[in-house]
């Protein structure tokens, strides 16, 4: 009598296919999303992308009609009238370009040197290097408004007041940025790949750039991502260390709401504006992004 021939719990005693070797072969199929997983994402989607179709919405209409009630549900015809009026009465032109330095800035500093100080918490051993981390992870634990006075006294006795880089350099570098690229290091980059770097001759700076940036590559993209857009959306120091000549986007928008009565049609189209680079950011990058999000789960 043959294996296929045996009953079930003849197979099971003799060491046949049961079903444990059924599941394993159903294991391999490929899984696929049922209606209620498509109306449930669905219905996140749509909520999340209501603030901004408000935003578009407003931004199309006058004040006197988004002061009546119902609000309106549909655009208007004002929207590049409102665009204009906004990009002109706050100087969007110059604030573009100073955010854009700012926070591309900010990005490549913060990602470049917490990927650093990541990757020597993580894999390199020095004294102290325990101590060190729990003082970076505890600065996370200051408010930032404590540091607003000393700060702009500190700036402002190195001239400094109302230059960019008066943003730039205090967020120069995150210790936010640092326990997350450690805490990624850790698992994804192997030690053995770095002696064996070490016994092939390479020196630091080539094992940086051969080893440990592409093993951080997924995590170095999404803490870019995050970064520019706090950098870009920041309104508490730019507000404070620069004024309407040399603003950045979030300060240049400020401005908007002065007056007897504001208009918030040209409010909303002006954060319509303001929002627009971080959506052209996702949409050209955001795939990259996911991506390497999902080969850095993988890899973990």
């Amino acid at each position: 009598m043959t294996t296929d021939e045996l009953t079930l719990p003849q197979a099971r005693l003799k060491g046949g296919p049961g079903p444990r070797r059924r599941r394993v072969i159903g294991a391999g199929k490929q899984m696929h999303a049922g209606p209620v997983t498509y109306v449930v994402l669905t219905v996140f989607a749509l909520i999340s992308l209501a603030p901004l179709v408000w935003t578009a919405i407003a931004a199309s209409r006058n004040n006197e009609r988004l002061a009546q009630s119902p609000p309106p549900l549909w655009f208007g015809a004002n929207l590049f009238k409102n665009l204009q009026a906004a990009w002109d009465q706050a100087g969007l032109g110059t604030a573009m370009v100073n955010s854009t330095i700012v926070a591309g800035t900010i990005t490549i500093g913060t990602v470049l040197f917490s990927t650093l100080a990541g990757f020597a918490f993580a894999k390199l051993r020095f004294r102290f290097s325990s101590t060190l981390l729990l003082l970076t992870i505890g600065t996370m634990m200051i408010p930032p408004q404590l540091a607003v006075v000393p700060l702009y006294l500190w700036m402002a006795d190195l001239g400094w007041s109302n230059q960019l880089q008066t943003v730039i350099l205090p967020t120069l570098v995150s210790a936010f940025g640092t326990f997350f690229m450690r805490q990624y290091l850790v698992q994804a980059l192997p030690t053995e790949l770095i002696e064996a770097a070490r016994v092939d001759g390479a020196s630091s700076l080539r094992v940086v750039w051969h080893v440990v940036f592409p093993a951080a590559r997924p995590a170095m993209a999404v803490l870019g991502l995050l970064t520019f857009v706090f950098a870009w959306n920041d309104f508490l120091w730019p507000i404070i260390a620069l004024n309407q000549q040399n603003p950045t986007v979030q300060v240049a928008l400020n401005s908007l709401g002065t007056g007897y009565v504001p208009d918030q049609a040209v409010i909303m189209a002006g954060a319509l504006l303001g929002t627009l680079p971080l959506l052209i950011a996702f949409i050209l990058f955001g795939k990259q992004i996911v991506g390497g999000i999902m080969q850095g789960a993988i890899k973990g």
